[in-house]
């Protein structure tokens, strides 16, 4: 299993919301992101980015779907209209790097649920997330974030394919 669990803290996000199909609008909701964060003096190599997609596409219509591109801020920062606000519960979840390619994101997902199926771990009631740090930000990697509960004992492993598709 190449992946590591983490219980990520609660954060208070500034984000720029994607409504549409997944794709290419994510792309350009996280470059907008990222050129508002630059323009904030919040793009620095502590910074932490995420992509949370907000539905899951075999559930809601594609012009339905909800894309969160996000920058971790403090809770000191002073917000401005210019850009959305909200908060990321945290919890624990499985982490697993990839490169940030179509073929290496769609194989760490089929990983990822086959190796949650015999961990003792399910998939927690949260948005599953695409994490970047540091030099992640800036090359071809991001770590995808999966959230997770220990299964109770005596729990049948609960099946992880609805959440694949969730990117």
């Amino acid at each position: 299993m190449n992946m590591k669990v983490e219980t990520l803290p609660k954060y208070r996000l500034a984000y720029v919301r994607q409504v549409g199909p997944y794709g290419p609008g994510n792309i350009q909701a996280m470059e907008t992101l990222k050129k508002w964060a630059e323009q904030s003096h919040l793009l620095t190599e502590s910074a932490i980015i995420l992509g949370i997609p907000q539905d899951n596409p075999e559930t809601t219509l594609p012009e339905n779907c909800r894309y969160d591109a996000c920058i971790v801020i403090s809770n000191e920062y002073q917000m401005d209209h210019s850009i959305c606000e909200s908060e990321l519960s945290g919890g624990k979840y499985v982490i697993r790097k990839v490169k940030h390619s179509a073929e290496d994101i769609q194989k760490a997902w089929t990983d990822i649920f086959l190796d949650l199926q015999n961990s003792g771990y399910h998939i927690d009631h949260k948005p599953i997330l695409e994490r970047y740090t540091g030099d992640m930000i800036s090359s071809d990697y991001c770590e995808i974030c999966v959230p997770v509960k220990l299964q109770q004992s005596g729990a049948i492993p609960h099946s992880c394919s609805s959440g694949k598709m969730m990117l």
